[in-house]
């Protein structure tokens, strides 16, 4: 490959995959629809964390996130009551769980370093759940979208923005324009009592009719 390209699901959500599989499993880059913006991750490795760190802002502070096939694929992260219910509630969905990975399972880049703490979400969006599924791996994830500016919200978005951003080696599976959505929200399960970094999609309201003592207070 040389700069995007694009895999055209939009006739077919249900087409091979293939592809993007070994193209994640050589190390590389895709970008793929979630239930909110287009994203752009890789494999949870070492390699393909510093080339998407590179795409998006070399000095980019924090980690990524990853999308996970289930709760218990990553069972051996510190799951707290409130984080488990959380999931059983809400995944698949556009809530992110921030939880501690004591043994360090995730690589620098998607484990915070000074916290140990990892960012999940399981997607609801049947091409990336699909694309994490036959991986049998988590993939990172963040918005496609040039610093300042709002994320791609179709296929072909995603391509521009990925060839203005000096993209190299990336495929895009598109499916089409997503419909507008604010960013998922993100919720620290790693206290006693969870915490909303976050408030986007899943207002916390509806969280907290779920788990009230959740803290944080919901944006005007």
């Amino acid at each position: 490959m040389g700069g995007p390209t694009r895999l055209d699901l939009r006739a077919d959500p249900d087409a091979d995959l293939t592809p993007a599989v070994e193209h994640l499993r050589a190390g590389g880059l895709v970008a793929y629809p979630t239930e909110t913006v287009y994203g752009v991750g890789g494999a949870c490795t070492d390699a393909a964390v510093r080339r998407l760190r590179w795409l998006k802002d070399p000095h980019r502070p924090g980690p990524f996130l990853a999308l996970v096939e289930s709760a218990a694929s990553v069972d051996r992260l510190e799951w707290t009551e409130a984080a488990r219910e959380l999931a059983r509630i809400f995944w698949p969905g556009s809530l992110t769980l921030v939880l501690r990975d004591p043994l360090g399972i995730f690589p620098e880049g998607v484990r915070d370093p000074r916290a140990g703490t990892v960012g999940i979400r399981v997607s609801s969006h049947p091409v990336a759940a699909r694309l994490v599924a036959e991986l049998g791996a988590p993939i990172t994830s963040t918005s496609v979208n040039v610093r300042g500016e709002p994320a791609a919200a179709s296929g072909r978005e995603a391509a521009e923005t990925l060839r203005a951003m000096g993209a190299r080696d990336v495929l895009v599976l598109d499916a089409g324009t997503l419909p507008p959505s604010p960013p998922s929200s993100v919720v620290d399960c790693t206290g006693a009592e969870p915490s909303m970094l976050r408030e986007g999609t899943v207002p916390i309201d509806r969280l907290r009719c779920v788990l009230p003592e959740i803290h944080g207070r919901p944006q005007a």
